[in-house]
């Protein structure tokens, strides 16, 4: 039973990563910390799998269909800057894992950081158009602003989040259709680069192998839907559907807090 909840999760997760941009792994990862059965680098490790196949089936589909709307010329170098954050990211993770006796206290680290991410980036949302965005060009700063996406999506095991949005609406002028496939694009590369590490440095957790293998065919089945859903929706819509989803996490994130 515990089993198809997983799926359920990662499915829906990866319907909505797909429409919003947001990868899915800011839904799986605390949702599975709330149904507390695995251990906190288990569901990382799972929820950056099925991040990975979601991410990697949505921007192939799009290279196949010619329908991408991703900017190369600038998530190319936040997706270098994202794999060398997801690096130093991965590698903090893993030092906290061995120093930290209580994965309890570990998971509600984790989940007072992706509160307070997570509604920072609701509160720009909603101000969203009282903001003046940016339009940054230059390849330092597009590096330098990945190595803080990929750090943060590879020490919570979220993907990217919310984080990747804001970043590309505010330094960026990008709007949400556009913000999102550009999105999945460094949500790719950064969760290559983390499978990566986890498998040269043999850290890979103990988990139930039908299980991965279902949550990452989940993962493509839900970036197909999305994919379908986001090409129907306005710009508005993908908007609002974002902001409900970060309500939904704020409340996951105090629920796994109280919990720990």
């Amino acid at each position: 039973m515990m089993e198809i909840l997983y799926l359920f999760v990662s499915f829906f997760a990866s319907v909505a990563g797909s429409i919003c941009g947001i990868g899915g792994g800011i839904i799986i990862k605390p949702v599975l910390d709330a149904f507390g059965t695995l251990e906190v680098s288990a569901i990382s490790f799972l929820s950056g799998c099925t991040v990975l196949t979601m991410s990697a089936y949505s921007v192939v589909k799009a290279r196949i269909s010619k329908d991408t709307a991703i900017d190369f010329s600038v998530s190319s170098y936040l997706g270098i800057g994202a794999v060398t954050g997801g690096i130093a990211g991965k590698a903090l993770f893993q030092y906290l894992r061995s120093a930290v006796n209580s994965t309890s206290l570990l998971t509600a680290g984790q989940s007072i950081l992706l509160f307070f991410i997570t509604l920072a980036a609701l509160i720009y949302t909603l101000r969203q158009k009282h903001i003046r965005t940016l339009q940054i060009k230059n390849r330092v700063s597009c590096i330098l602003i990945g190595l803080g996406l990929g750090f943060l999506s590879s020490f919570l095991g979220i993907g990217g989040g919310p984080v990747n949005l804001v970043v590309l609406y505010y330094f960026f002028s990008m709007g949400p259709k556009t913000a999102a496939q550009n999105s999945i694009y460094i949500i790719c590369l950064s969760q290559i680069s983390s499978l990566l590490l986890t498998l040269s440095t043999g850290t890979i957790p103990p988990v139930p192998v039908l299980l991965l293998a279902g949550m990452g065919i989940c993962g493509i089945l839900g970036a197909a839907l999305g994919r379908r859903i986001n090409r129907r929706l306005k710009d508005q819509h993908v908007s609002r559907l974002f902001i409900c989803l970060m309500v939904v996490i704020l409340g996951i994130c105090l629920y796994n807090i109280a919990r720990s």
